[in-house]
């Protein structure tokens, strides 16, 4: 089997099998097959594509590429959620110690943040001490003992997925849904996991800018999953404004300890409970959505998914004590508001725009070895559709280096967009595909959750 001849074969449209994908993955990951012969071989997929097939077997020789961790020795039904990023997306810092402490392992594999969207690993690790470099030895005894464990990827889980998304990244072939599908998957799939709930984005801050785009990639996502004996929902939900109002590290951070206490931004909770929801259906720990969004307000209003995120923390060598008092973590010295120029009503904002401001004082990072200021972001202060008063402030900036502050307000300077009348009510989750074969609860639940929710603020 040589790589030229699968390069010039799945150029010409051919379908490659399941030995040929596995011979270039296999070669790629052993450092016996170059970068350009990879690249071209990714390029060809990218204007090709590949069948639901091809896509499951890259994903399984992916996958394969390092350890599958066997977690049978953990009772329960192990389920992880998954989303393809957006602006203040702190959703695994509440959704993760909800599910755990209804007794439902959580085993969480991160990724940090890149570009004008957050990451998972920079939040924890804005908590004091907190480690998210667990070994896989200690990632076990974190799930049996605690029921959760978040930790970033390691050089034993899917190492192809690491090689190839570097070279994605570097050769323009990011944006094809069979190389996201795979990329995705490969690291969650290795988990151990038997379920998973994918929460995929639409709009300015996500990846996916549009319905069309995102329903194709959810419909791979879910299709690839149940190919390989796993269920998955997925839902579409709404990234046009960042999620909750805080966007930053410790400040993100903060609003999850917020809502883990029945406080937070509305939409943040919303989406929380709904994901969590799923992911209690999947793991059977309770019969239907609507039984899972009441273990989710129940767990919150008794205290106990707080109660988790300390035990969580603390067994990851963090510092339990911001859960009770979140001012424990890092503070920016400096804070500006960016005020209003007109009145009216808040129509619309650029979340991709909010993303790169937060980025610019500090709070993300352009190449991975970027350093970050976990202190540093923004707060929003107004929400799609709320009354503004000229001069009345739409966001404030928490900073500690003066000279980021420019091109942080240059970026804002028209993510924030106010007219006269009030816009239409946009809902935050889009649709809901549920998983093959849905059962005849969660599809009428689905069908029903999808399209109902709605929110202005």
């Amino acid at each position: 089997m040589r790589a030229q001849e699968l390069i010039r074969k799945k150029r010409n449209a051919g379908t490659l099998t399941r030995d040929e994908i596995r011979f270039l993955i296999q070669q790629y990951t052993r450092d016996s097959l170059p970068d350009y012969q990879m690249a071209a071989w990714l390029m060809a997929v990218y204007f090709r594509g590949m069948t639901p097939q091809e896509t499951s077997e890259l994903t399984d020789a992916m996958m394969r590429s390092g350890q599958v961790l066997d977690l049978s020795e953990v009772p329960g039904v192990k389920v992880d959620k998954h989303s393809t990023g957006g602006v203040g997306d702190k959703v695994s810092l509440v959704v993760a110690p909800v599910v755990a402490a209804a007794g439902v392992p959580v085993p969480m594999i991160s990724g940090r943040a890149l570009g004008h969207s957050g990451g998972t690993l920079d939040k924890l690790e804005a908590i004091p001490g907190f480690s998210v470099n667990l070994s896989l030895a200690e990632f076990r005894r974190a799930l049996a003992e605690v029921g959760c464990a978040l930790i970033g990827q390691t050089n034993e889980i899917a190492p192809a997925d690491k090689k190839i998304y570097a070279l994605r990244d570097l050769t323009g072939t990011i944006e094809s849904v069979p190389l996201i599908t795979a990329s995705i998957l490969s690291k969650k799939l290795a988990e151990g996991i038997e379920a998973l709930v994918l929460d995929v984005k639409v709009g300015s801050g996500a990846f996916m800018k549009d319905r069309e785009s995102a329903r194709r990639l959810a419909e791979s996502l879910r299709e690839i999953g149940a190919r390989m004996g796993k269920r998955v929902v997925a839902l579409l939900t709404r990234m046009d404004q960042p999620l909750g109002c805080a966007v930053g590290n410790a400040l993100e951070v903060e609003e999850a300890v917020a809502t883990l206490h029945g406080e937070g931004p509305r939409d943040l909770r919303d989406l929380c409970q709904e994901l969590a929801a799923w992911m209690l259906v999947l793991a059977g720990a309770v019969p239907a959505l609507k039984q899972g969004r009441e273990r989710f307000e129940e767990l919150i209003r008794s205290g106990a998914a707080a109660k988790k995120f300390q035990q969580i923390i603390t067994h990851q060598g963090g510092d339990p004590s911001v859960v009770d008092d979140p001012k424990r973590l890092p503070q920016a010295r400096k804070h500006q508001e960016l005020a209003a120029k007109d009145k009216g009503y808040l129509a619309g904002t650029n979340a991709e725009r909010i993303g790169w401001a937060a980025m610019a004082l500090g709070a993300g990072r352009t190449r991975l070895e970027d350093a970050i200021d976990p202190a540093v972001g923004l707060v929003v202060r107004k929400k799609v559709g709320e009354q503004v008063e000229r001069g009345e402030p739409l966001a404030t900036l928490h900073f500690n280096d003066e000279r980021r502050l420019a091109d942080a307000q240059a970026e804002l300077a028209e993510a924030f967009v106010i007219s006269s009348a009030p816009p239409a009510p946009v809902p935050l989750i889009f649709e809901t595909l549920a998983p093959f074969p849905a059962t005849e609860s969660s599809g009428q639940e689905a069908s029903r959750g999808g399209a109902g929710r709605s929110e202005r603020g």
